[in-house]
């Protein structure tokens, strides 16, 4: 699974190969990718057992919530988004590949989101039911964590790059991360509280998709070039 392009590939074709490879290696760790979805479902069940059980409060509470716990699991996965190929030399081969080095990385990053952040998109209903959300709210919750996920994934990804390498990076991730994502968070939670109360959430979920198209246009060269660090 380590093999690279035998020859040079336009940046499509590229983005297309590292994504299909890193899925199958995905599929072939199917036990790391469980552990993240039960402990999305975990962290997002434990807070109604800490709380008052009040209905209302834990409607009101919900969306932050949800959100919340998909951020905590995506951070899950982002150390090792780049790690084992960094460990085994694959990621080298990559900068010397005949193929742009931000298009392979956008590949890498793309399978990530839709091995990791999609399928908490798709339990997202499981999480709003548990704290009594009505079907509106549900979808509502699930949209913005469709829009709002990428920026996330890609905000990691950057992170993971910049400490490729470093010692504790793991630690540092987070560090980079979590107050990079709290706007996220306000913006992903804020649109279904705005749509509960009959505001209207076209704002929120435009901001938020507003920050994954720039990510995914600005995210690309910004991953290429802290790799191209890591290694100089």
């Amino acid at each position: 699974m380590n093999t690279l392009p035998p020859r040079q590939m336009p940046a499509l074709a590229a983005l297309a190969w590292a994504c299909r490879r890193d899925l199958r290696l995905a599929a072939r760790a199917r036990g790391e990718l469980a552990l993240i979805l039960v402990f999305f479902l975990l962290v997002s069940s434990l807070f109604p057992l800490s709380l008052n059980p009040d209905p209302v409060l834990l409607r009101v509470i919900a969306p932050g919530i949800a959100w919340v716990s998909a951020l905590l699991a995506t951070l899950l996965g982002l150390s090792r988004l780049f790690a084992a190929d960094h460990a085994d030399g694959t990621l080298e081969q990559m900068l010397l590949a005949p193929a742009p080095l931000a298009a392979l990385l956008s590949g890498k990053v793309l399978a990530h989101w839709l091995s990791t952040a999609a399928p908490l998109v798709l339990l997202a209903p499981l999480a709003g039911l548990q704290f009594g959300l009505d079907a509106t709210s549900i979808a509502m919750l699930a949209t913005s964590l469709a829009l709002g996920t990428p920026l996330l994934t890609w905000l990691g990804a950057i992170a993971a790059a910049l400490t490729l390498g470093a010692r504790g990076g793991s630690s540092l991730l987070g560090l980079l991360v979590l107050p990079l994502a709290v706007p996220v968070l306000i913006f992903g939670s804020g649109s279904v509280e705005a749509q509960a109360a009959g505001l209207g959430a076209q704002a929120h979920l435009s901001l938020l998709a507003a920050g994954s198209i720039l990510a995914s246009v600005v995210g690309p060269v910004a991953v290429a070039l802290a790799v191209r660090i890591a290694y100089e």
